[in-house]
């Protein structure tokens, strides 16, 4: 079969080549075509890249210390076996069979192997001349990706304060999120409530000790984001909304219509 006729089952072969989970006599012809076809070849190459560009995105985690212990135990294992009983030429290659299927199962339970796989893998895609400049593109545009990725996230909303507003009977009106890496209060109403033309719902902080403290005065949109500090919502343990003259009022005065909403302020933890 020509691979390079079946791009989504080329896709797939070498994704699992480089992860390692293409194993036995279907590893072994894939790379056969990879060394007769540079886009085999730069297909593994670019799923290399992705892997192990996974690492960036994650947060690292030290290995237990028995995973390195028992490594260590097999390895040492291997060579006292090896010193004690050298291998008959005979046996060479039923020995080197089953070091091959013990570094499989370690490259199947961790990632590190399968990076390491795929990078024989590039070594020899750099060999060859005809491949450079499109392996090259294509790990310009993987590295673009993952800064396209990384900047998403730095820019991503960390809701850390939740707090969901309701009336008297128990009905959700309004859902407020606050995330305070970007002074942010977002409001979704989620009720049928919808003040008149001659009135505004106004946002109050309700602090342990003192009079409220007014966040802001709500348009009429469904979606709406107000700026507040970390100072002004984080140590507040409700919030609440009240009917006000179109336009609101001083936040020194505090409500001076009714409180329709109210709700606690919960942190969530990220």
């Amino acid at each position: 079969m020509n691979l390079g006729q079946h791009p989504q089952l080329l896709d797939r072969l070498a994704a699992s080549y480089a992860l390692g989970t293409l194993r036995g006599g279907a590893r072994r012809r894939f790379e056969t075509l990879a060394r007769e076809n540079p886009r085999v070849r730069a297909a593994a190459l670019l799923w290399q890249g992705r892997w192990s560009a996974l690492p960036e995105l994650q947060t690292p985690h030290t290995p237990d210390a028995a995973v390195w212990i028992r490594i260590n135990n097999l390895l040492q294992t291997e060579k006292s076996r090896a010193a004690a009983q050298p291998a008959p030429e005979s046996t060479t290659k039923v020995e080197l069979a089953s070091i091959r299927s013990a570094l499989a199962w370690w490259r199947g339970a961790a990632i590190v192997g399968a990076c390491a796989s795929a990078t024989v893998l590039a070594i020899g895609l750099w060999s060859n001349q005809n491949i450079k400049q499109e392996a090259g593109a294509q790990l310009a545009q993987l590295r673009t990706e993952v800064q396209t990725a990384q900047a998403a996230l730095a820019s991503a909303p960390q809701i850390q304060y939740v707090a969901v507003l309701a009336d008297a009977k128990s009905d959700a009106s309004m859902l407020v999120t606050f995330d305070p890496a970007h002074n942010s209060l977002v409001l979704q109403r989620v009720g049928n409530f919808q003040e008149g033309q001659d009135k505004s719902l106004q946002l109050w902080a309700l602090p342990p000790q003192g009079g409220p403290r007014s966040l802001g005065v709500l348009g009429q949109e469904k979606l709406l984001k107000l700026t507040a500090g970390a100072s002004q919502v984080e140590a507040v343990p409700a919030l609440a909304i009240s009917l006000e003259p179109k336009g609101g009022v001083p936040s020194e005065t505090g409500p001076t219509g009714p409180v329709l909403f109210k709700g606690a302020l919960i942190r969530r933890d990220l």
